[in-house]
């Protein structure tokens, strides 16, 4: 089997590198031998510590995708658009399979790549694009194409996992833990696309749409990324039983509507993915009549998503193949957007308010008169409590609030603010249930 690799980043090295150690383990399985016939990267005289030897060189990526010489095309350039776009779709006219990493093209663009291969007969596959090593797209495809799923979370990224695992561990900001993450290679140095949530909400649109036969709304994902999370929010979540992850959730509604959101959320130190922290993924999926699962693995790097790579170019080898989203493209149904606003939940609430006699009475008052209520309530004394000081200071008050909607406590919230008593811009979280 000849397969041309566009893109030589860490994952096209990793992938030559796995092929190469994996030769004679492939032969033991009675596979055919996977050749890689043809590479296309930017710039051809790097040093990638990775024999090119037997590969021909494609200056363009598109040209590689149409090549008679190869037989699966495998996209590692990345993006929704552009060149990886366009070679995917050339490779699919061309007859070739394809293989991608790119979670990106197939969150914006899955409906219309997945419609060109189901029309020309060949195979999409990207287990890659989501968790990195662990098969968490193969087991909700197949494994449990039986079941009814009920819902899917996670820690769908695994930079955001480092910065809020450090800020718990270490108690430094925000910045601090960037910054570090930036140095050790885990984040970019435009990191917006990890901890602004997008690269997480990309993830999560594939997996809602395996679990539930609903066409990719990737537009439709609410996003929130951890920027606002401060090392007194994680200070406090743990005085309440909890760590701050960046959970994404989808879920059907009763009425049928997709709810999907990539949220600062407050996990309860029993649920399984409070113990997921550094660079690692997890996935959990409740199906009915199986339970609740987990899965659990590093969410990118050289070695664990080359290994999904090639486990996918293994399916093809084998002859294993199955519709690209779980079902023929014509049977998935469009699914309204949930609205967030009407979401039920507990929540976690701190506000920075005056030091001042009668403001508690008069944030619980508020909270009350828009049906909020309060499960657990944590008040500090203010810095410097004792001293000879007329001057108001502003302390931090903690709430934990009963499952509400949303809309009830951000317009309670708001009323707060028009009081006047609010000495910061306030911090909400949803909680998780255990």
């Amino acid at each position: 089997m000849r397969i041309g690799v566009a893109g030589l980043g860490t994952v096209g090295v990793g992938l030559l590198k796995l092929l190469a150690a994996n030769e004679s383990a492939r032969k033991l399985e009675g596979l055919a031998p996977i050749l890689v016939t043809g590479v296309s990267a930017r710039t051809r005289e790097k040093d990638r510590g990775v024999s090119l030897a037997g590969a021909a060189w494609w200056d363009d990526a598109r040209d590689l995708a149409t090549s008679d010489d190869i037989d699966v095309f495998v996209e590692l350039i990345g993006g929704s658009e552009g060149v990886a776009k366009d070679a995917v779709l050339a490779a699919i006219a061309a007859g070739k399979h394809v293989v991608t990493a790119n979670k990106a093209l197939i969150a914006e663009n899955g409906r219309a790549v997945s419609e060109a291969a189901e029309e020309a007969g060949v195979g999409l596959f990207f287990e890659a694009a989501v968790a990195g090593g662990a098969p968490v797209v193969r087991i909700i495809r197949d494994a449990l194409a039986p079941t009814k799923i009920q819902y899917v979370s996670g820690i769908l990224n695994g930079t955001c996992n480092y910065i809020l695992s450090e800020m718990e561990r270490t108690g430094r900001p925000y910045a601090d833990i960037l910054s570090d993450a930036q140095e050790l290679g885990y984040a970019e140095a435009d990191p917006s696309f990890d901890v602004g949530g997008i690269d997480a909400a990309h993830k999560l649109a594939i997996l809602a749409s395996l679990c539930f036969g609903t066409t990719l709304s990737f537009s439709d994902v609410v996003i929130d990324g951890i920027d606002k999370v401060s090392s007194d929010d994680v200070a406090f979540a743990a005085e309440v039983g909890c760590r701050i992850k960046s959970v994404a959730y989808a879920g059907l509604t009763d009425e049928g509507a997709l709810a999907q959101r990539v949220q600062s959320t407050l996990v309860p130190l029993e649920h399984p993915l409070a113990a997921v922290s550094g660079v690692f993924n997890a996935v959990t999926v409740d199906a009915d009549p199986v339970g609740r699962l987990m899965i659990e693995g590093r969410g990118a790097g050289e070695g664990p998503t080359a290994a999904a790579v090639a486990s996918d170019l293994y399916d093809i080898a084998s002859g294993r193949f199955a519709p690209p989203l779980g079902a023929p493209i014509h049977t998935l149904r469009d699914a309204a957007p949930a609205p967030d606003a009407e979401r039920v939940s507990r929540y976690y609430l701190r506000l920075t308010v005056s030091d001042l006699a009668g403001v508690a009475a008069s944030v619980t008052e508020t909270l009350a008169e828009h049906s909020v209520s309060i499960e657990t309530m944590l008040q500090k004394p203010p810095a410097g409590a004792g001293e000879e000081d007329a001057s108001p200071r502003s302390v931090p008050m903690v709430i934990v609030t009963h499952p509400c909607p949303q809309r009830a406590l951000r317009t309670a919230v708001a009323k707060m603010s028009d009081l006047g008593f609010l000495a910061a811009e306030p911090s909400v979280f949803p909680v998780e249930s255990a």
